[in-house]
Formats: structure tokens, sequence, C-alpha cells
């Protein structure tokens, strides 16, 4: 009984009307294609239109693009609605594991001669495998075959499982398609409790009771002295090698499907390496064998008194691949659960939530022990307890939050809805990716650039915010691929980029330390197209942050080491304009302040005369280039410049510097400008007489230095650096025609 269902069948909810964008040839009653590049779209004439989402424009829908089409753009609302219907999305899901497959059918009775076989199989002697059974194969063969359909229908259980769990989960994000999808949910479920029922057929209550029993032994006492043990070499020797051969054969006592004959094997591991004609090795391996059977005794008397009456009621969580990996890397439903764990649930599960992945077991005391145990890897509570799991470990009724228009970036930030942990879920399944960075808003905080972990763990907390952009959102009218143009003349080299030696003059002096040079840096490593777009993007919301150390590249999924250099430079300031006049004529500064220079964010690994250990840039390679992380310690140039307790690399010089703004460079040049006019002036050399009219003009305009913002240039730095310039027009004045003396 197959189930067919097309996306124009789908209740489109709060998304019907939105405005998407197709294309057509300009035929009337031509298919509509979402993507220019369909194979179907047959036509160098195509015509691209935005028409309202509805169901009778997705009956117009070619074939391909109603299965396989990308919608909308990634990380909206209707992008990630579309997205979750098509290709192996929910309408998949929906029409798949609702009956055997044709390639791969078996019947009942085959399942249950199988598990009839393999339960038989424990208790027959390994020198009878070529023996011939009905059927004309070996015994051996047999048994082969039946193991195949074990795990062909384990196997098909689990997909099953998985497939139930992704539509169940796709749905919680959109409640108005409980309803339509009900029929179909209901034959899924009916044919998973038919595999369930066939694939518990392979597994004994009383094994799984007694492999509880076998891993909760301690470790007994071991003959490390017995004299059969000496072909294994000296004391020490013969402890390992016997705590070793414990651990394995608790380990496989463990998995119901090993059985006592396949335990018994072990007795050859002890002895592996030893030549088998050596004096000893006999004796070795028959006291291992003997051994081995009485661990199995110990296992088997402490099964016997327990109860086997289900009688302990648990709430387990099913694992699953992490929500920070990609959605296309998710890793199978169920996977890392063992043999024992996976008869477990077949056998003792009452209920089940497979959209939250919560099944409610009644297991015997020995088997809730070792589920509770840190040996299980499978997350378990009491079912008292249940409201203890994690949020999203929770069982039936738990409200996730709705996927609609409002929550992401497809409406105006006036209708922008809180964002809740649900719909970052939402961000982290049903989309390609979530940006690695976004612009929000709260009352609280105003507008900040945040990893996606962050504002996780803050609405874990209570945080109340809005989501305003992700990276991918961000206008490319104003972001350009091509690199900035190149300095013209670049020989100046390291005079003109990091602001040291001559050429303060020159146009492009310093010019290493802001910000078109960080965005060549990001480009130039940087390769393929589609990457230098997104690190540009990533660049240009990075440098919004006000603090670096939010961003923090100790995360998962942090900024690229392209985008780092964009926003550091380990280029030195030179601040002998800002140093105060002395003696030291190396030393010696102009006393100029600061300015918008004072709030110049510097980073380093360490900054704390207190803590051991040199301080290093977080780009440097003593610290594995690791970039800023949240521990790392943020100065001022001010800080700077008042601190002597600061212990550097020598390498790196100890920190990196927040590239200058295109305000902070120029006065950067406009104070070494004024710093290399007061310099000859306080010379005693003056200046010639052809020169005093260019030094005259140069001061005029460097009086007239204001950044954009002038508020940030009032006040004391304002007095200060006019005050210097009116002393150096005095002294030009007085001193620089013909050239005297300037005391």
């Amino acid at each position: 009984m197959g189930i067919e269902l097309s996306l124009a069948d789908v209740p489109l909810g709060p998304f019907e009307g939105s405005l998407v964008t197709v294309y057509s040839a300009k035929s009337k009653g031509a298919n509509l294609h979402v993507s220019r590049q369909c194979g179907q779209l047959r036509t160098s004439e195509v015509r691209t239109a935005d028409v309202p989402l509805e169901t009778a424009m997705l009956r117009r829908l070619c074939a391909r693009c109603a299965a396989w089409g990308v919608w909308g753009r990634p990380g909206t609302g209707l992008g990630m609605f579309l997205g979750a219907l098509g290709g192996t999305g929910l309408l998949y899901q929906l029409q798949s594991y609702v009956e055997p497959d044709e390639e791969e059918r078996w019947t009942e009775r085959e399942a249950r001669e199988a598990a009839e076989l393999l339960r038989t199989e424990q208790d027959v002697d390994p020198g009878d495998d070529e023996e011939e059974v009905e059927g004309g194969i070996s015994r051996r063969e047999a048994r082969e075959d039946a193991e195949e359909l074990r795990g062909l229908i384990f196997a098909h259980w689990r997909g099953a499982g998985r497939s139930l769990h992704r539509a169940q989960a796709t749905l919680a994000h959109f409640p108005w398609l409980e309803e339509w999808a009900k029929p179909a949910l209901t034959v899924k479920t009916l044919y998973l409790e038919t595999l369930r029922a066939q694939a518990a057929r392979f597994v004994d209550p009383e094994e799984l009771v007694a492999a509880a029993a076998a891993t909760a032994l301690a470790m007994p006492e071991l003959p490390h002295a017995d004299p059969a043990f000496a072909v294994l070499g000296g004391n020490s020797r013969v402890s390992r090698a016997l705590v070793d051969l414990w651990h394995r054969w608790q380990s496989a006592a463990g998995r119901p499907w090993e059985g006592p004959r396949t335990r018994a094997y072990l007795s050859y591991e002890i002895v592996r390496g030893i030549r088998s004609n050596r004096k000893g090795y006999d004796e070795a391996r028959a006291e291992t064998a003997r051994l081995i059977a009485s661990w199995e005794e110990q296992a088997r008397a402490a099964a016997a008194p327990a109860d086997r009456a289900p009688r302990c009621r648990l709430t387990a969580q099913m694992p699953e691949a992490s929500e920070a990996m990609p959605r296309h890397g998710v890793r199978d439903f169920l996977d890392g659960l063992d043999t024992w764990t996976l008869g477990v649930l077949l056998t003792w599960t009452v209920d089940a939530d497979w959209g939250s992945g919560v099944l409610t077991l009644e297991v015997p005391d020995l088997v809730a022990e070792r589920l509770l145990s840190s040996v299980s890897n499978l997350p378990c509570s009491p079912a008292a307890a249940a409201r203890d799991l994690p949020e999203r470990y929770r069982g039936p009724g738990r409200q996730q939050g709705i996927v609609r228009p409002g929550v992401f970036d497809d409406t105006p930030v006036f209708d922008r809805r809180p964002v809740t942990p649900d719909h970052i879920r939402a961000l982290r399944t049903l989309g390609p990716g979530p940006d690695e960075l976004y612009l929000v808003f709260s009352a609280g905080g105003g507008a900040e650039v945040l990893p996606l972990d962050t504002i996780e763990k803050r609405l874990a907390k209570g945080w109340l915010g809005v989501l305003i952009a992700g990276t991918r959102d961000l206008p490319g009218s104003v972001l350009d691929p091509a690199e900035p143009k190149q300095s013209p003349e670049p020989e100046a080299g390291e005079a003109q980029r990091s602001g040291r030696g001559e050429g303060v003059h020159d146009l492009h002096f310093g010019e290493g330390l802001g910000l078109a040079e960080g965005t060549r840096r990001t480009l130039r490593q940087t390769y393929a197209t589609e990457d230098r777009n997104l690190n540009l993007r990533l660049l240009a919301l990075a440098r919004s942050a006000h603090d670096l150390r939010s961003l923090d590249a100790g995360q998962p999924g942090g900024l690229p080491t392209a985008v780092w250099h964009g926003l550091l430079t380990e280029d030195r300031l030179s601040l002998a304009p800002f140093r105060q006049p002395g003696s030291d004529r190396w030393r010696s500064g102009s006393g100029l302040p600061l300015g918008p220079l004072a709030a110049v964010q510097v980073y380093t690994t360490n900054a704390s005369p207190l803590i051991e250990g040199k301080g290093h840039s977080p780009l440097c390679r003593h610290a594995h280039e690791r970039a800023v992380v949240a521990g790392d310690d943020l100065l001022t140039v001010a800080d700077l410049m008042a601190r002597t307790d600061l212990d550097w690399c020598s390498k790196c010089g100890g920190y990196a510097i927040r590239r200058l703004s295109d305000t902070q460079l120029s006065y950067y040049r406009a104070a070494h400008q004024l710093h290399d006019i007061k310099k000859r002036l306080d010379g005693g050399t003056g200046v010639a007489d052809t020169e005093t009219s260019t030094v005259i003009t140069r001061l005029e305009e460097l009086a007239a230095w204001s950044p954009v913002d002038e508020e940030q240039w009032r006040g004391s730095d304002s007095w200060q650096w006019q005050d210097t310039i009116r002393e150096l027009r005095r002294k030009v004045s007085r001193y620089g025609i013909g050239g005297g003396s300037m005391r």
C-alpha cells in the first residue's frame, strides 16, 4: 500500500501568498521553474516573475523543481519551510518505509525460521558446521543466511524509526501540517511496529538479563600466581594478560548475540603470539578455558534470582548527531547503540514519541541498573524524573517554536518576533546550515553581532531578542568582491604600511593598519568566488562587534582565519608622536593627544604580570594562530602607553591591534605629520625659505583636521592639538625664514 504525495497537496499555512521568484518560457501555460538553471527549462528567452505561493502555482511546477528545487533565501522562514518539504525532506519521508521494499523483501515465515535457527545454533558443536541441513546447504551457510536476514531486518527497523523521527520532528516546526500528515504517519507507525516485532524475534529477553548481570559483576580475584600461566612471562605480564582477558570477556558477555561458544574462543587470545608447540601453551589455554567457564557460571548465578518481570519504568532519549553538525553530515539514527541496548528497545518499549526521540521503557531491575549506569550509552532516567531531562529530551506534548514569517529575515524588522531555542534548532536542522554570525537586537543590549552558539546560551538564561539579519542577508550592493586597489607605490613597503620609518607625508603612509588593507588580506587568503563573497559579509558584520572576544574562535563553526586577518593586524603602531617630550632624542615625543586612537583595541593572550607566560598575539604561531577566544585579554592603546609591566613575545610583539577605522587612520597620519614638523623645528635647523610656505600651509590643513563625528573631537584633546599647532606657527614665523636658529 504505497502513498503518493505531491508538493501541491501540502497546506501552505501562514506562508500562503508569500512572494516567490519563478522562471518560465514565454509561451502561455508553460511550466514554472524555481531555478533558471533547471534542465527542463529549454529556452533562451526566460521570463522571470514574482508570484504568490499558492496551490495553483505549485501545480504548474516542473516535476524536477517540485521535488528537488531550492526555494527562497536560506535562513528565512519561507526558505526553511519549502526546503523541509523537498528533496529527502518531509514529502519523501512520509512516502518511505510504509511497506516492504521491492528489492529487499522477506516473509514472516522466513524471519521466524531464521530467528529459531540462530537461537538453537548456540548449542551446536562447532565441528558440525559442515553438516548438511534442509535445503542442501551446510549448517554454516544456513547460519550465515540467517545472520544476514537478521541484519537486514534490523537495518530496516532502524531506517523506519529514523524516517518516522525525521517526519515527526519536521512536523513539530509546522503544526498546521499535522492533520494533513496523520494518515501517512499512521501507515508508517504500523509498518514500524511490524518491523519491530520481526526484529524482536531475534532477541531473547533471558539473554538480555544475563548480559546485564555479567556487566554488573565486579572483577574477581585473578590467579596471577597459577603455574599454568608461566608461559606468558613474568608476574606483571601475567597480571596484565588476565586483567585484559577479564575485560574482553565481560565486554563480550554484554553482547547477547555472542553466546558462550563465541566467548570460549577468548582462550586463544591469551596465548596469541606464542608458538603452539611451546611448552606450557596447552596448559595456559586449558586453564584459561576453565577460568572463562567459571565466569560464565558466576554470571548465570547472578542472573538466576533476578526478577524477570518488567517493573521499572524508564524514559530514554535516542542519540542523534550533534545539532551543530550540518544537516547532510548527520549520522544514522540510533548510531552508537550496542546490540544489547537495541535488544532492550525492541523488547521493552511501551510508548514512543519518535519526533522528539523519547521512548518509555518498562524493564526488569537488572536491565534498569545497567541502563542507568555509567556504562550505558543511552541517556535514561526514571520516568518520574523525566522533568529533569534537558528540554529537547522531553516527551510528547512539548510545544516547539513555530517556524513562520516574522522570526527570521523575511519580514520588516518592525514586525519581527522574538527568537526561541526551538527557532535556533530549526536553523540548524531545516536549513543548509546556519550563518556564522547574526545581527540581533534586544532591549537590554541594543544591536549586537553574535555567533549562533552565544545566542543559544543567552536564550537558555532567559534572553529576549530578535534576529535582524544573518551574514548572508547583507546587501551585496555595498560589498565589492574585487580586491581594493593596491598602493601605486608598493616599493614604499614597510615604511608606508606600518607607519615606521620615513614617508609620513606620503598619501599611503600607515595604510597597512587600516580597514582597506584588512579587506585585501581577507581576499588574498580566500580562493573560491563563493567563499570570497561569504568572507566579505562575515568581515563586514564582524567589524560591528564591540568586543571581538564575543565572536570566540574557540567555538565550533567560528570565523575563517582569513576573516580574522581582516579584523586584526600584527603591525605595530608607532606611538612616538604621543610620548611626552624629553631629553632622549630617540624616545622623546611631541606630547600629542591620543584622541581617536586612545580606544583602539589591543588583543593579547596574557596581559597580567601575575600569570606566568609571555603575552602573544592571537595570530601568533606560538598561540597556534587560533585567533581571538573568550579568555583573551583586551587592552587599549591608552593602556599600552600607561603600562610598563607587560611581557611580550619577541616574535609577534605580544599583541594584535584591531584595524584602524578611516577616522583613526586619518588621525594617525595627521599626528605623525605634525610630529615630523615639530621635530624639524625643535631641532634648531629651521626650514628653508622655499619650504616655509609649504609648512605653513600644512599646519593650516592639520589645524582644520577633525573626525567625521566632531563630537569625538572636543575638549582637552582638541585644545591640546590646536595649542601645539599655534606654537609651531609662531616658531615658523619667528625663525623659519632664512633658516635662523630656533631654540
